[in-house]
């Protein structure tokens, strides 16, 4: 399993960082971890074919997050794929989708295509496969106009982990447990913002995790000028793992 890390930043490009992407390959499956609004440049920046997706994982349906998903459909729409893409994420998924690209495109959500957009409603702890990927959603704490959700990904004996945007809450306990590799956000270095986990607290609940590696992700401009006295990894715009 190779996990890349396609955009690290904030909601604000905080550090001139790419919003939040992370793509996941594993055997044939390529499938992405949030699809923020700088999504579709950030990829093609790092020499990534939009037209490998075979699913978007969205935590949440804030724009940094699930934003760049329009662009990602058309581009696939205007390059002629013709193999489906699964789109998941919390109730309600399919129609903040749509509203997306009729606030951004209009007309572009009735479009006919050549290839299939099908949408999977993410629940609670209840385990799917989408796209060869094994994922179970645990709900959090950031609300976003639908239940937010950390992911469990996992392709055979490797497990991802990763917390979406949330503020500290006992899910993450079970979501990051054994994985592999999990990755959460670290929003701030020691100021507590409401919704969001700051590097203090989460640190202060390190070892709750029982994950075998740490990195943190959608670092904010305070958590950048803090990035010498961090005793953790922290994600940037085309770090890649294997594992």
């Amino acid at each position: 399993m190779r996990v890349t890390f396609v955009g690290s930043g904030d909601a604000f490009g905080s550090g001139g960082r790419f919003q939040t992407c992370i793509l996941v390959e594993a055997g044939t499956s390529r499938v992405l971890l949030d699809c923020g609004a700088s999504s579709l440049v950030a990829l093609k920046r790092l020499g990534f074919d939009p037209l490998d997706v075979d699913a978007v994982l969205l935590t949440h349906l804030h724009g940094d997050h699930f934003g760049g998903l329009p662009f990602l459909i058309l581009d696939a729409q205007f390059h002629r794929r013709t193999r489906p893409l699964v789109v998941a994420g919390p109730p309600s998924v399919e129609r903040r989708a749509r509203d997306a690209m009729e606030v951004f495109f209009p007309g572009s959500s009735g479009v006919a295509r050549r290839f299939p957009v099908s949408y999977v409603e993410l629940e609670d702890q209840r385990a799917v496969t989408i796209a060869g990927v094994s994922v179970v959603p645990y709900e959090v704490v950031h609300p976003s106009g639908a239940p937010p959700l950390a992911l469990r990904v996992t392709v055979g004996d490797k497990t991802v982990a990763y917390s979406g945007d949330t503020e500290w809450t006992a899910a993450l306990r079970e979501v990051a447990r054994d994985a592999d590799l999990f990755i959460c956000e670290a929003y701030g270095f020691d100021k507590v913002v409401k919704y969001h986990l700051d590097y203090t607290t989460l640190m202060a609940h390190r070892d709750e995790l029982g994950c075998k590696r740490l990195v943190l992700t959608h670092l904010s401009a305070e958590m950048l000028h803090h990035a010498g006295d961090v005793k953790a990894q922290c994600a940037h715009d085309g770090l890649t793992i294997d594992l």
